[in-house]
């Protein structure tokens, strides 16, 4: 038996004032994103805005169904807009901006499985990391230099 040791190294900021200004305002495109969220079911609502290569700003939030699993997240609303409506431009950074209705939530929320798993496609598609800032509606903000960070054993084309 062999053991394997992953590690991840990420980059915590007490307030999204220590960010630099263009990450700032592509946080607040992702509230901005997030006050368009559908969520009368959970009352958790996410946005997110991307900045691509071509400095398009893509932005997306979660879409609550009745039958929930016909919902989908915001991280992948906008990552696949950005896929369909720009399918050769390099995704460069993602801020994520998550919260309850009910209560305050200050703690960093990172995407969820099946959105990591999309992510992760797309930064193998574009061979290139995708930078990815999370929050909850306040306080402490989290970087990740990639989303291998956040999925270091992802599932991806060469093992199909």
């Amino acid at each position: 038996m062999k053991e394997i040791k992953i590690e991840t190294l990420l980059n915590v900021y007490e307030t999204l004032d220590e960010l630099p200004k263009d990450v700032v305002d592509l946080m607040k495109r992702a509230m901005e994103a997030r006050d368009k969220s559908y969520s009368p079911y959970s009352k958790f609502s996410v946005g997110t805005a991307l900045l691509l290569e071509n400095n398009e700003i893509i932005t997306g939030s979660n879409q609550e169904n009745a039958s929930y699993p016909s919902g989908l997240c915001a991280e992948r609303t906008a990552i696949f807009y950005a896929g369909a409506q720009f399918p050769d431009v390099v995704i460069k950074r993602m801020a994520i901006i998550a919260g309850s209705r009910l209560k305050i939530t200050d703690k960093p929320i990172p995407p969820c499985g099946a959105c990591r798993q999309s992510i992760a496609e797309y930064e193998i598609k574009q061979d290139s990391p995708i930078e990815i800032y999370f929050m909850g509606e306040k306080g402490k903000v989290v970087r990740s230099h990639s989303l291998a960070n956040l999925l270091p054993l992802v599932f991806d084309k060469t093992v199909l």
